[in-house]
Order: structure tokens, then C-alpha cells, then sequence
């Protein structure tokens, strides 16, 4: 009696977790897609892109200022009556220069990294609580990055027509 107990408990566990495993649901997303099409994306990258012009700009400015400095050192230093103090001056002002320059590409660089993250993390988070939100409407227990997924069956998912609808982008 005790061995058919547990084996009704056994079949009635097994036939419960079979109905609950048909009931898992899942759903498939390309990110990178959907916020390629997101309108805020593209007044992040106008605002990164003004940010970058400002900083080649400034790079432009100090490329013409080292160009003429550069020259003005040559012309100096083939002088026939130079003298090599001024030479060495120019010269350490064009190495100075140029230094300057080199610091200058890396905090822009820099710059320019954080920019973008400030830019775009409000566009990635909006896009990733949308996702959340409609994986939750839908029942998902889990969301699956299209580009990362070898293969995802035709009972996935697709939440892209539903983030979309949620963000209010056609």
C-alpha cells in the first residue's frame, strides 16, 4: 500500500510538472533593432555628434597652431645666422605643442566615451523597462536576445511589434 502511495504521489508530481513545462513561455527580441528605431537614439547621437565636432575643432585648432610652429622651428633652424638658443626655444615649444596635442586626443577620447553613455544609457534603459513590461503583460518567464540565440522556435515570442506599440514608435 505504502509503495502505491508514493507511486501516485510519484505520478501526480510527474504529471504536474509536465503541464507546468508546457506552460513556459518565452520570448525573442533584437535590441540593437529596436533601438536603431527609437527616436530618442537619435537625438542622443545629434548630441553626441555636436559634442565630437566641438572636440575636432578644438584638435583642428591646435593641428594649425603646431603646423605653423613646425614651420616657423624649420625656418629658424636652416637660418644661416640662427641662433641656437631661439632654435632650442622653438623647438621645445613645438614639442610642447605637440604634447599637448597627444594629451589633448586621449581626455577627448575619454570625453567622448562618457558623453555617449550619458547619452544613450536613458535610451537603453527606456527600451530595456519597456521589454520588461511587456515580457510581464505577456507571461514570459524569459527574454531572449535575437543576435545571441542560435535558434528560437516559432512558439518564442517576438516582442518587437509590442515594445514598439508600448514606446509609441510605428
Amino acid at each position: 500500500m505504502r509503495n502505491f502511495l508514493k507511486v501516485i504521489v510519484l505520478c501526480s508530481l510527474f504529471f504536474a510538472g509536465s503541464l507546468s513545462a508546457q506552460t513556459l513561455k518565452f520570448g525573442h527580441i533584437d535590441f540593437q533593432q529596436l533601438l536603431s528605431v527609437m527616436p530618442e537614439r537619435d537625438l542622443a547621437k545629434v548630441a553626441l555628434e555636436k559634442v565630437q565636432a566641438d572636440l575636432e575643432s578644438k584638435l583642428q585648432m591646435m593641428q594649425k597652431e603646431y603646423s605653423e610652429k613646425g614651420k616657423e622651428y624649420v625656418a629658424l633652424a636652416q637660418a644661416k645666422d640662427a641662433n641656437e638658443a631661439l632654435v632650442k626655444a622653438k623647438q621645445d615649444e613645438v614639442q610642447s605643442i605637440q604634447e599637448r596635442i597627444q594629451t589633448f586626443q586621449q581626455t577627448a577620447q575619454e570625453s567622448l566615451q562618457k558623453e555617449e553613455s550619458k547619452q544613450f544609457q536613458p535610451v537603453v534603459e527606456k527600451a530595456r523597462k519597456a521589454i520588461t513590461d511587456v515580457a510581464k503583460e505577456q507571461g514570459l518567464l524569459y527574454v531572449f536576445e535575437v543576435n545571441g540565440v542560435l535558434y528560437h522556435s516559432e512558439q518564442s515570442i517576438d516582442l518587437a511589434p509590442f515594445v514598439k506599440t508600448k514606446l509609441g514608435i510605428k
